[in-house]
Protein backbone atom coordinates (compact mmCIF):
# COMPACT_ATOMS: atom_id res chain seq x y z
CA UNK A 1 0.00 0.00 0.00
CA UNK A 2 1.45 3.64 -0.70
CA UNK A 3 1.49 6.07 1.51
CA UNK A 4 -2.04 6.88 2.88
CA UNK A 5 -3.54 10.08 2.54
CA UNK A 6 -4.52 12.24 6.26
CA UNK A 7 -7.38 14.17 6.47
CA UNK A 8 -7.72 16.97 9.39
CA UNK A 9 -10.76 18.20 10.23
CA UNK A 10 -10.81 20.75 13.17
CA UNK A 11 -14.02 22.77 14.76
CA UNK A 12 -15.01 23.79 18.21
CA UNK A 13 -16.46 21.42 20.45
CA UNK A 14 -20.07 20.40 19.18
CA UNK A 15 -19.25 21.75 15.76
CA UNK A 16 -20.34 18.48 13.76
CA UNK A 17 -17.26 17.04 13.39
CA UNK A 18 -17.79 13.43 13.38
CA UNK A 19 -20.73 14.25 11.06
CA UNK A 20 -18.69 15.98 7.99
CA UNK A 21 -16.03 12.39 8.69
CA UNK A 22 -19.45 9.96 8.25
CA UNK A 23 -20.36 11.98 5.52
CA UNK A 24 -17.48 12.00 3.80
CA UNK A 25 -17.03 8.45 3.87
CA UNK A 26 -20.55 8.26 2.55
CA UNK A 27 -19.53 9.94 -0.26
CA UNK A 28 -16.22 8.61 -1.40
CA UNK A 29 -17.44 5.26 -1.36
CA UNK A 30 -14.06 3.80 -0.07
CA UNK A 31 -13.93 0.98 2.71
CA UNK A 32 -10.08 1.57 3.44
CA UNK A 33 -10.57 4.23 5.83
CA UNK A 34 -9.73 4.75 9.64
CA UNK A 35 -10.83 7.39 11.71
CA UNK A 36 -8.33 8.98 14.51
CA UNK A 37 -10.55 10.87 17.26
CA UNK A 38 -7.84 13.40 18.93
CA UNK A 39 -10.05 12.87 22.24
CA UNK A 40 -8.22 9.22 22.29
CA UNK A 41 -5.10 11.34 22.99
CA UNK A 42 -5.38 13.01 26.29
CA UNK A 43 -2.83 12.59 28.52
CA UNK A 44 -3.05 9.84 30.96
CA UNK A 45 -3.85 11.23 34.68
CA UNK A 46 -3.85 7.98 36.68
CA UNK A 47 -1.17 9.67 38.68
CA UNK A 48 -3.36 12.17 39.47
CA UNK A 49 -6.52 12.54 42.18
CA UNK A 50 -10.14 12.44 40.78
CA UNK A 51 -10.30 15.96 41.61
CA UNK A 52 -6.97 17.31 39.92
CA UNK A 53 -8.52 15.23 36.92
CA UNK A 54 -11.56 17.42 37.04
CA UNK A 55 -9.89 19.94 37.09
CA UNK A 56 -8.13 19.87 33.95
CA UNK A 57 -8.47 22.10 31.41
CA UNK A 58 -9.49 19.69 28.65
CA UNK A 59 -9.64 22.14 26.13
CA UNK A 60 -6.48 23.56 26.62
CA UNK A 61 -3.13 22.47 23.99
CA UNK A 62 -1.59 20.70 26.79
CA UNK A 63 -4.14 18.25 27.93
CA UNK A 64 -3.54 16.14 25.00
CA UNK A 65 -0.50 14.01 24.05
CA UNK A 66 0.63 15.40 20.61
CA UNK A 67 4.08 13.85 21.06
CA UNK A 68 2.66 10.08 20.98
CA UNK A 69 -0.27 11.23 18.30
CA UNK A 70 2.24 12.27 15.82
CA UNK A 71 4.08 9.25 16.42
CA UNK A 72 1.12 6.86 15.97
CA UNK A 73 0.18 9.42 12.68
CA UNK A 74 3.44 8.87 11.40
CA UNK A 75 3.37 4.92 11.93
CA UNK A 76 -0.03 4.59 10.32
CA UNK A 77 1.24 6.99 7.03
CA UNK A 78 4.24 4.38 7.18
CA UNK A 79 1.82 1.53 6.96
CA UNK A 80 2.49 0.48 10.53
CA UNK A 81 -0.04 -0.83 13.18
CA UNK A 82 -0.96 1.71 16.18
CA UNK A 83 -2.42 0.91 19.95
CA UNK A 84 -4.56 3.68 19.86
CA UNK A 85 -5.64 4.39 23.56
CA UNK A 86 -9.11 4.39 25.48
CA UNK A 87 -10.19 7.40 26.81
CA UNK A 88 -12.18 7.08 30.52
CA UNK A 89 -14.12 9.96 30.10
CA UNK A 90 -16.44 9.53 33.55
CA UNK A 91 -12.75 8.76 35.29
CA UNK A 92 -10.88 11.56 33.61
CA UNK A 93 -7.80 9.41 32.55
CA UNK A 94 -7.12 6.62 30.17
CA UNK A 95 -7.72 3.16 30.56
CA UNK A 96 -5.15 0.19 30.62
CA UNK A 97 -6.29 -1.40 27.42
CA UNK A 98 -5.81 -0.13 24.12
CA UNK A 99 -6.85 -0.56 20.56
CA UNK A 100 -4.64 -2.40 17.46
CA UNK A 101 -5.52 0.18 14.78
CA UNK A 102 -3.96 -1.10 11.17
CA UNK A 103 -2.93 1.54 8.48
CA UNK A 104 -5.94 2.27 5.65
CA UNK A 105 -5.73 4.09 1.91
CA UNK A 106 -7.41 7.31 4.19
CA UNK A 107 -6.69 8.69 7.69
CA UNK A 108 -9.37 11.03 8.90
CA UNK A 109 -7.98 12.86 11.79
CA UNK A 110 -10.66 14.93 13.86
CA UNK A 111 -10.39 16.79 16.90
CA UNK A 112 -10.44 20.61 18.08
CA UNK A 113 -6.97 21.42 18.43
CA UNK A 114 -5.41 19.20 15.83
CA UNK A 115 -4.77 22.69 13.71
CA UNK A 116 -3.28 24.14 16.90
CA UNK A 117 0.04 21.61 16.56
CA UNK A 118 2.24 22.35 13.38
CA UNK A 119 3.79 19.08 13.52
CA UNK A 120 0.49 17.67 12.76
CA UNK A 121 -1.09 19.82 10.61
CA UNK A 122 1.67 20.00 8.34
CA UNK A 123 1.49 16.28 7.87
CA UNK A 124 -2.11 17.01 7.05
CA UNK A 125 -3.19 16.55 2.96
CA UNK A 126 -6.22 18.21 3.28
CA UNK A 127 -7.25 20.47 6.29
CA UNK A 128 -11.22 21.02 7.30
CA UNK A 129 -12.38 23.24 9.65
CA UNK A 130 -16.32 22.72 10.71
CA UNK A 131 -17.28 26.38 11.15
CA UNK A 132 -20.83 25.86 13.42
CA UNK A 133 -22.52 28.74 15.92
CA UNK A 134 -21.71 28.79 19.29
CA UNK A 135 -25.20 28.37 20.63
CA UNK A 136 -25.61 25.23 18.13
CA UNK A 137 -22.28 23.95 19.30
CA UNK A 138 -23.18 24.30 23.73
CA UNK A 139 -26.45 22.72 23.18
CA UNK A 140 -24.69 19.31 21.24
CA UNK A 141 -22.36 19.55 23.79
CA UNK A 142 -24.69 19.39 27.00
CA UNK A 143 -26.54 16.53 25.28
CA UNK A 144 -23.27 14.49 24.51
CA UNK A 145 -21.70 14.76 27.67
CA UNK A 146 -25.09 14.13 29.91
CA UNK A 147 -25.65 11.20 27.59
CA UNK A 148 -22.87 9.57 26.76
CA UNK A 149 -19.60 10.87 29.22
CA UNK A 150 -21.89 10.90 32.42
CA UNK A 151 -21.98 14.28 33.40
CA UNK A 152 -24.30 16.10 35.15
CA UNK A 153 -26.60 19.45 33.82
CA UNK A 154 -24.32 22.01 36.20
CA UNK A 155 -20.87 20.93 35.68
CA UNK A 156 -21.34 20.55 32.12
CA UNK A 157 -22.65 24.26 31.81
CA UNK A 158 -19.50 25.56 34.28
CA UNK A 159 -17.08 23.90 32.16
CA UNK A 160 -18.63 25.29 29.04
CA UNK A 161 -18.13 28.77 30.61
CA UNK A 162 -15.14 28.66 33.02
CA UNK A 163 -12.79 26.60 30.29
CA UNK A 164 -14.16 25.33 27.24
CA UNK A 165 -15.53 28.67 25.68
CA UNK A 166 -11.77 30.86 26.86
CA UNK A 167 -9.93 27.93 25.68
CA UNK A 168 -12.01 27.83 22.21
CA UNK A 169 -11.93 31.64 21.44
CA UNK A 170 -8.06 31.92 22.76
CA UNK A 171 -6.49 28.10 20.84
CA UNK A 172 -9.33 26.85 18.72
CA UNK A 173 -11.04 29.79 16.82
CA UNK A 174 -7.82 30.95 14.84
CA UNK A 175 -6.78 28.04 13.58
CA UNK A 176 -9.10 28.78 11.01
CA UNK A 177 -6.93 30.22 8.89
CA UNK A 178 -4.95 27.07 9.03
CA UNK A 179 -7.40 24.86 6.66
CA UNK A 180 -7.54 24.59 3.17
CA UNK A 181 -11.68 24.65 3.33
CA UNK A 182 -13.90 25.81 5.64
CA UNK A 183 -17.24 24.84 6.07
CA UNK A 184 -20.40 26.16 7.32
CA UNK A 185 -23.05 24.75 9.41
CA UNK A 186 -20.77 21.20 9.36
CA UNK A 187 -22.08 17.70 7.82
CA UNK A 188 -25.54 19.66 6.44
CA UNK A 189 -23.30 21.33 3.54
CA UNK A 190 -23.48 18.92 0.71
CA UNK A 191 -21.66 21.23 -1.34
CA UNK A 192 -18.36 21.42 1.09
CA UNK A 193 -18.62 17.62 1.47
CA UNK A 194 -18.72 16.67 -2.37
CA UNK A 195 -15.75 19.17 -2.96
CA UNK A 196 -13.97 17.44 -0.19
CA UNK A 197 -14.70 14.30 -1.66
CA UNK A 198 -13.62 15.25 -5.30
CA UNK A 199 -10.41 16.43 -4.16
CA UNK A 200 -9.73 12.95 -2.10
CA UNK A 201 -10.69 11.03 -5.04
CA UNK A 202 -8.71 13.32 -7.36
CA UNK A 203 -5.71 12.80 -5.24
CA UNK A 204 -6.17 8.65 -5.26
CA UNK A 205 -6.73 8.06 -8.36
CA UNK A 206 -3.01 9.79 -9.75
Amino acid sequence: MNKGLLIGIAGGTGSGKSTVSKEILKTIHRKNVVIIEQDSYYKNQSHLSFEERVNTNYDHPFAFDNDLLLRHLKDLLSNKPIEKPIYDFEQHTRKKETITVYPKEIIILEGILILNNEDIRNLCDIKVFVDTDSDVRVIRRIVRDIKERGRTLDSVINQYMTTVRPAHLQFVEPTKKYADIIIPEGGYNKVAIDIIATKINSILNK
